[in-house]
């Protein structure tokens, strides 16, 4: 019965800050990384246990999810924006630099990854702070396509063999896009956004 209330019971309302990034955390995570293992699955076929268990693959995985990370902060930072723009009226671009702030103290949770490097790491996040910026100069984009313009460069992360992937770069993009549809729709249905938008001016 414990378990059946868990399942079901409703997810906490978005209204701080540390709520909201909390939910880039969780969501920037998750959509990059189960991309990659179901794609890595899916490529394996029989092998997938096998080929999981290999040292040098697992230390492959580690490599893209840590990799990818940076592109599931940029594109869930951008759908934030979109759902937060009409709450901030004349803020806006107030409100987006406080959310560039938040974002990337979400990235500087964790310490720099051994597989990728201080050098390239510290480059990945000037890198998302370039592409967060860049948002406050367009209109809110429809979520479906946020993700275009890294879909390539996430695709070609994926730890398995370029000659192996085949014409599977639709496939992940179109991932990608209902993904972020998704957790657009989860973030809708929790935050407070008029509350989100106070506190990330406050």
């Amino acid at each position: 019965m414990r378990l059946f209330e868990k399942l079901f019971r409703p997810r906490p309302p978005i209204r701080s800050r540390e709520a909201l990034a909390d939910f880039i955390d969780a969501q920037s995570a998750f959509i990059v990384q189960k991309g990659i293992y179901e794609y890595s699955r899916a490529r394996s076929g029989h092998y997938a246990k096998v080929l999981f268990a290999e040292e040098g693959f697992a230390g492959a995985v580690e490599h893209a999810r840590w990799q990818a990370y940076p592109l599931g902060l940029a594109m869930v930072g951008e759908m934030i924006d979109g759902v937060l723009r009409p709450h901030a009226g004349m803020q806006r671009r107030a409100v987006l630099n406080q959310m560039i702030v938040l974002v990337l103290s979400v990235f500087d949770r964790y310490p720099v990854p051994t597989s990728i490097g201080e050098v390239a790491w510290l480059e990945a996040r000037r890198e998302l702070e370039h592409r967060l910026d860049l948002v406050g100069g367009h209109a809110p984009k429809r979520v479906m396509d946020i993700p275009e313009p890294l879909a390539e460069a996430y695709f070609a992360m994926m730890p398995i063999h370029e000659k192996l992937r085949g014409r599977d770069y639709e496939t992940t993009r179109n991932y990608l896009r209902v993904s972020l549809c998704n957790i657009h729709d989860e973030l809708v249905d929790r935050i407070d956004a008029a509350a989100v938008t106070r506190a990330l001016l406050t």
